[in-house]
């Protein structure tokens, strides 16, 4: 057996190696290394793929979070809710911007954000009336979207703005809708890891508000008015370089072909792991991009099991998260009780992730399952 990555970004490279090479030669050579034209030429092809009406790439996914909150003037006072199973930048961006994030529990089944978790958050928030209800960020984790009708239905009956975190989700779809279309304004990462990423940091937002793009781009170069020098708001040193819109074109070219090898390798482990382990759900009319394959074990014990089966057979794996946002020690003083959130406690015990990349081979898929298999008691 091959020597098996957990993300194969050499394999990747070694099939785009003419044209990522092409399209780093070409900067170099033009030397437009700040917002050259393959900037541009990225954020219209972006566009085409989720269709949205505008795109803003920016430095990395953490400030495609905060740009909009910037822009929406979101801050002290103000409550932003946001799943406790995620990554922490979801919630870094409103503590940033001075507002608060209000944790919320996700769904067994999918590891979304739940709504009806949801609803319990703004509703007593709103009782309270500490806080001003803002926003919600529901987040497209491990590349399935999120509940968005049952999400956009709450925001509409408590003049809640949403921005979908979609740093895991591009490619994922829900009916006819691609991730990063959703809500009024939404955010991807292309951290290398993740479905699109380049080689480096990198990041987009997306809108279909005129009035929210343009205050978008002002914030992306220092706050600018009508040039780098007049600048009319606070803003941030943002934006996305040359040489990365260079290699993210032909990735982006070839992103279909790999999303459907990530979901043909996504269906062959749950065919070959659904008889002893809990695969992941994937609701009708929802499809993920599978920027992680994860299971759940039955414990921590359990999972301790089979990943340390895992190592020693070879395969890599990953714990997605450890700890919830709402049990991290920078939220300590938002005085979550223990057992506050139990799904995302307890998902936080059991999960594991798998090898995944749109390079994977079949031979690789059933060694894993093989090894898993064995390892189950």
């Amino acid at each position: 057996m091959q020597k098996i990555a957990f993300n194969d970004l050499g394999a990747q490279y070694r099939c785009l190696k003419e044209e990522i090479d092409a399209g780093i030669a070409e900067v170099i050579e033009g030397c437009h290394f700040i917002s050259g034209p393959q900037v541009e030429e990225l954020e219209q092809e972006l566009c085409q793929y989720t269709g949205r009406r505008y795109c803003v790439t920016v430095s990395n996914g953490t400030d495609a979070l905060l740009m909009p909150l910037m822009a929406y003037g979101i801050g002290p006072g103000d409550a932003v809710f946001v799943p406790s199973f995620t990554f922490v930048a979801t919630a870094e961006v409103v503590s940033l911007v001075g507002a608060t994030p209000v944790f919320c529990d996700v769904k067994e089944g999918t590891f979304n954000l739940d709504p009806a978790s949801l609803r319990e958050q703004v509703e007593r928030i709103e009782k309270e009336g500490k806080l001003k209800p803002r926003m919600v960020i529901p987040v497209d984790l491990f590349g399935l979207p999120a509940e968005y009708p049952e999400i956009e239905e709450i925001c509409k009956e408590h003049g809640l703005l949403m921005m979908e975190d979609g740093a895991q989700g591009f490619g994922g779809e829900l009916g006819e809708k691609k991730a990063c279309s959703f809500g009024d304004v939404s955010a991807t990462s292309f951290f290398p890891a993740k479905p699109l990423g380049c080689y480096g940091d990198g990041g987009a937002v997306f809108t279909d508000d005129e009035d929210l793009y343009k205050k978008l781009v002002s914030i992306r170069v220092h706050g600018k008015g009508d040039f780098k020098y007049d600048n009319v708001r606070v803003g941030l040193n943002a934006r996305l370089d040359t040489l990365q819109a260079a290699i993210l074109l032909p990735k982006l070219h070839a992103f279909d072909t790999e999303n459907a090898a990530r979901r043909w390798a996504a269906a062959r482990y749950t065919e070959r792991l659904k008889d002893k382990f809990c695969t992941p759900d994937t609701p009708k009319g929802y499809t993920s991009s599978w920027a992680q394959y994860t299971l759940k074990a039955e414990s921590p014990e359990e999972r301790a099991a089979l990943t340390g089966a895992l190592k020693e057979a070879g395969v890599p794996s990953m714990v997605y998260y450890p700890k919830p946002l709402h049990r991290q020690a920078v939220y300590q003083n938002l005085g979550h009780q223990a057992e506050s959130l139990p799904v995302s406690e307890s998902l936080c015990e059991r999960v594991f992730s798998l090898p995944m990349h749109g390079y994977i081979t079949a031979e690789i898929v059933d060694y894993v399952c093989e090894i898993l298999n064995n390892a189950k008691k």
